[in-house]
Formats: C-alpha cells, structure tokens, sequence
C-alpha cells in the first residue's frame, strides 16, 4: 500500500512540474510577444509586466485570450523577415552568377592571360551545364 501512494505522489509531483514548465513556456511567450509588438505603447506593456508579477496565472490567461491571434500574426511577420534576411544573406554569400556572366568573366580572363584556353572552354562547359 506504501508504494502504491508513494507512486500516485510521484504522479502529481510530474504533474504539478509539467504545468509549471508549460507556465513558464507561455510566460516567456507572451513577454516576447509584448516586446515584439510595435503597436503597444511602453506603458501598457509596463502594466502587462506588472500584472504578470503580481497575478501571473490570471494575468496569462487574459493575455493569451485577449490578444493571442495578434500572437500568432506577429510571430509570423517574425519568422518571414528572418527567412527573407537568411535568404538575402546566403544569396550573397553564395555568389550566384548566371552562365553569361561565368562565360564574361573567363572571356576577360583568357584575354588577359590568365587563363589557357582549354580552361575557358572547360569553365564555358561547365557554366553551360549548369
């Protein structure tokens, strides 16, 4: 019988810690979404603050009912600037340059002397497989 209760406590401790992570979870949520948003004046994400210290359960529910489509709509906006600025970035790092402009540079490179001319018809082999 002792193992059995000390068991069904073991249940409501994973319980009860399960519920404070999931708080947490949406606490951090939420104070991210409040400096997020551009629209809320300082004040009122000042009084959101203050409300979520001194009556965080009731104060989170409100929040997440109140504005949690505005949530959603700010953390999308979030995740498709940083996809557009991660894009823009790899494209520059990446060098794309079209096949004319592959074939241009080793032109200008053969004329220089640079470069033989079985490497510029390799490069334009190459540029125009691609």
């Amino acid at each position: 019988m002792n193992f059995w209760n000390n068991f069904g406590n073991l249940i409501w401790w994973f319980l009860w810690v399960f519920v404070f992570v999931a708080y947490l979870f949406a606490l951090f949520a939420i104070i991210g979404d409040l400096f997020r948003d551009r629209k809320l004046s300082g004040w009122w994400k000042a009084v959101w603050i203050v409300f979520l210290i001194f009556v965080p359960f009731l104060t989170a529910l409100i929040y997440l009912i109140a504005r949690g489509n505005g949530m959603a709509e700010r953390g999308a906006k979030e995740a498709a600037a940083v996809q557009r600025d991660t894009d823009a970035y790899i494209r520059t790092v990446a060098g794309t340059k079209s096949p004319t402009d592959e074939i241009a540079h080793a032109s200008e490179l053969l004329k220089a002397g640079t470069i033989t001319q079985a490497e510029f018809d390799q490069i334009k082999a190459k540029a125009l497989a691609s």
